[in-house]
This record gives C-alpha cells, sequence and structure tokens, in this order.
C-alpha cells in the first residue's frame, strides 16, 4: 500500500515536470510578447500606415485560431476549466493530445496579441491533459488516471502563477470538493514541482511582487465592511455579464468559429490609446501601482474609472469570442482597479494614510476574485503567494469574506460551475 502511494506521488511529480516545462514556455512567450506589443503600438500611432500590415496579420491569425478551433468548439474556447469539471463528472470527454497542443497555440494566439484573457485557464487545461495522457500510459487504474489528471489541473495553476499551495487549493475548493490526503498528496507534489521548474524560467521572486510595507491602521478595517459589499455588488455583475455573453454573441450574423475575428480587431484601437492596458495583465498590474497618488485627485480617479470600464467591456468580449483564455488575470486586473478607485478616495478622505494605497489593490484583487469565483481561500493563499507578502492575511480575509457573502446572497454561484452547466445543458439541448 505504501509502495503505491509513493508510486502515485513519483507519477504526479512526473506531471508536474512536463507540466511546469509546457507552462514554462507558454509564460515566457506571452511575457517576451507583451513587451513588443509596448513598442509596436506607439510605432504604429506615429505612423499609421504601419497598421495596414498589422491588419494583414490579425486577419491572418484570426483565421489561423479559427482552423484550429474548429474541430473542438466544445473544448477550446474559454479556459478550459468548465470542461474539466464535465470530464471528472463523466458528463464529457476530452482528447487530450489534440486539446494540448490546440491549446498552447490557440492560446498563444489569442492572447499574445492584446486580447483581456488570462494565460491561467489554458495552463489548468494543459496540465489536466498532461495528466490525463500520462495516466493513459502509466495505469491502467481509473482510479488513479483520475488522481493524474488532477494533478495536472493542480500543477497547471501552480505554474501559471508560480503558487503551488494555490494550485491545490483550487482543486480541492473549485474542481473536486475533496480533501483526501491520498488524493491531494500527488496534487501537491506535482504543484510543486511545476513550481520549481518555473524557477528556472523566472526566477524564484514571486510573479506579482508588490512592495507592500504598510500597516492598515485599525480604524481603517471598519471601512473594509463598506467595500466589501461594493465589491460583492460588482462581482454579481461580472457574474450576470459572462454567463450571458453566449446570449449577445448569438445575434451577431458571423459563424461562431470566426467569432475571434470581432476582439482581435478591436483592441487594436485601445493598443493605440495604451499598449500598457494589453493582455492579461501582470504588467498592467504593476502600471497601476506606479501610479500612486501623485497626480490631480480627480485626474487619477476619472483615468482608473475610465480603464475599469474598458478592462470590462474588452474583458467581455474577448472570453466570449470562443477563444482559448482564462478569466483568473482580467478579474485581478479589475479587483486591482477596484482598490486603486477606492484607494485615492479614502486617501483624498483622509481615511487612510497614503503608504496603504498599495495595500488596498491587493485587498481589493483578492475579495474580487474570491467573490466571483466563490473560493474564498483559493483567493486569499494566491494572492499571499503571488504578491509574497503574508501581512495582509487579516484585512484579506475580512474584505474577501465579505464580498463573497454579498454576492452569495445576491444569487451568485461557482463561476465554473455555472458555465459548465451553461456549456453542457445547450450542447445536450
Amino acid at each position: 500500500m505504501a509502495l503505491a502511494f509513493i508510486s502515485l506521488i513519483g507519477k504526479g511529480i512526473i506531471v508536474g515536470f512536463i507540466t511546469g516545462l509546457i507552462v514554462g514556455v507558454f509564460r515566457r512567450i506571452i511575457d517576451e510578447t507583451m513587451k513588443i506589443l509596448t513598442i509596436i503600438y506607439p510605432l504604429m500611432a506615429h505612423h499609421p500606415l504601419y497598421l495596414l500590415p498589422y491588419l494583414l496579420l490579425t486577419l491572418v491569425i484570426g483565421l489561423i485560431l479559427a482552423r484550429i478551433l474548429k474541430p473542438y468548439l466544445v473544448d477550446l474556447p474559454g479556459s478550459g476549466i468548465p470542461q474539466i469539471e464535465a470530464v471528472l463528472l463523466n458528463e464529457h470527454q476530452m482528447n487530450a493530445g489534440q486539446i494540448l497542443w490546440r491549446k498552447f497555440v490557440g492560446g498563444l494566439l489569442a492572447i499574445c496579441p492584446g486580447l483581456f484573457l488570462g494565460r491561467e485557464g489554458p495552463c489548468i487545461q494543459m496540465g489536466a491533459c498532461v495528466g490525463q495522457l500520462l495516466g493513459q500510459r502509466l495505469t491502467f487504474n481509473k482510479e488513479e488516471k483520475r488522481i493524474l489528471l488532477e494533478c495536472g489541473i493542480a500543477a497547471g495553476l501552480s505554474a501559471a502563477f508560480s503558487a503551488p499551495l494555490a494550485g491545490l487549493i483550487f482543486l480541492i475548493e473549485e474542481i473536486t470538493f475533496d480533501f483526501q490526503p491520498q488524493k491531494c498528496i500527488p496534487a501537491l507534489a506535482a504543484s510543486i514541482t511545476a513550481d520549481l521548474v518555473t524557477i528556472l524560467f523566472f526566477g524564484a521572486r514571486p510573479c506579482l511582487y508588490l512592495p507592500v510595507s504598510a500597516q492598515l491602521p485599525k480604524e481603517s478595517l471598519l471601512w473594509l465592511v463598506v467595500l466589501g459589499i461594493l465589491i460583492g455588488l460588482l462581482a454579481f455583475g461580472y457574474q450576470y455579464t459572462i454567463l450571458n455573453l453566449r446570449w449577445w454573441y448569438s445575434k451577431i450574423k458571423l459563424p461562431t468559429v470566426y467569432h475571434c475575428l470581432i476582439p482581435l480587431f478591436l483592441v487594436i484601437p485601445i493598443g493605440l490609446w495604451n499598449a500598457n492596458i494589453l493582455g492579461g495583465s501582470h504588467n498592467f498590474i504593476t502600471y497601476v501601482t506606479n501610479m500612486g497618488t501623485s497626480s490631480y485627485f480627480m485626474e487619477l480617479l476619472g483615468l482608473l474609472i475610465v480603464f475599469f470600464i474598458v478592462r470590462f467591456v474588452f474583458s467581455m468580449i474577448s472570453y466570449g469570442a470562443s477563444v482559448p483564455g482564462g478569466i483568473f488575470m482580467p478579474i485581478l486586473v479589475l479587483g486591482a482597479l477596484i482598490g486603486a478607485i477606492a484607494g485615492i478616495i479614502m486617501i483624498h478622505q483622509h481615511l487612510m494614510p497614503a503608504a496603504c494605497y498599495l495595500n488596498l489593490i491587493v485587498l481589493s484583487m483578492a475579495a474580487y476574485f474570491g467573490a466571483i469565483e466563490e473560493a474564498p481561500f483559493t483567493a486569499i493563499a494566491l494572492l499571499t503567494e503571488m504578491v509574497g507578502s503574508i501581512d495582509l492575511i487579516l484585512p484579506m480575509t475580512i474584505l474577501t469574506f465579505i464580498a463573497y457573502i454579498t454576492n452569495d446572497l445576491l444569487g451568485g454561484q461557482p463561476i465554473y460551475t455555472a458555465l459548465r452547466r451553461e456549456m453542457f445543458d445547450e450542447e445536450q439541448a
């Protein structure tokens, strides 16, 4: 029995290693492309003639992406997490070999042009494909095959964010709802291994390191109740909108496989306006934190509100277009903007010291994510590991809890479960 368990852990490590390599390359390509976009777009803004070849390149990317998606229009769009849930519930079967390379290439073709999509969804689905493929090769045991698929899920999230603990908690809280050491330890081994591999690509620095040093004053904690309720309301609005995207896109007289052309062309004027806003985007969160509170109050507040509206609307347009890409990072970016807006208001009203601006950004990211995903434990673990600080755990827990409860009272539901039901109820109908 002990040998079988150790063998399973070894297999989990293999899953984590391969997933880490794939995700490391995936992340590196995206990161380098985002840097290139911040050079290309200002160049096109100053030399409009350069737009012509870029428009032609965008059309070619869209047509290639459509060709990749067409045979697997159920499995490839979106994050892939609802599809994985369906596989684990025996509601769906996934051709892991085909999905793995198509998600990799399709995810790059969707995310690298700057669509407001996260890398984590494709990373999780690719990890699940690795787990499923190795399960088919390394064991005949049905339960072990399932565990290896789960190992891939945890490893995928871990590698996407360099967050091994969050990878395991996400698996338990949002996918399996099952905490058994016999299953969780192999998944943790996979998660740790995947993170170790990504260190070879990106180093040991947290992937969204923010130098949070100030402590939130005790008198400011009361305002977290108000902010938590507001974030809960906004989270419910996000859920409502994303669950109705299929209806909106159904009104467009264009084959589903070519919906990708809509965001690919619409992102171009956004990039010409401000290339820093493009993508998932880790860089944009850093951009917002560096804005600080030194500008005029109304000017900075207005700009942040515009950023929020643009990010919200185009995140929906991007995700609804049946292209590969996740919602984790877009949600975190919106949460960061909520925190920045609330922060400068509270600082201006002398309700919080200016040194706590970063604090509110990090807290709001966790709360908005935790409420939308209905996964508060994942949110707290993820932001703690991403930012690289444990000093915010108490206020983060308070704000996330209030936002989560508010969204739940309004009728919110686990987002991936809702997307799975919508997707596969429609397919069966």
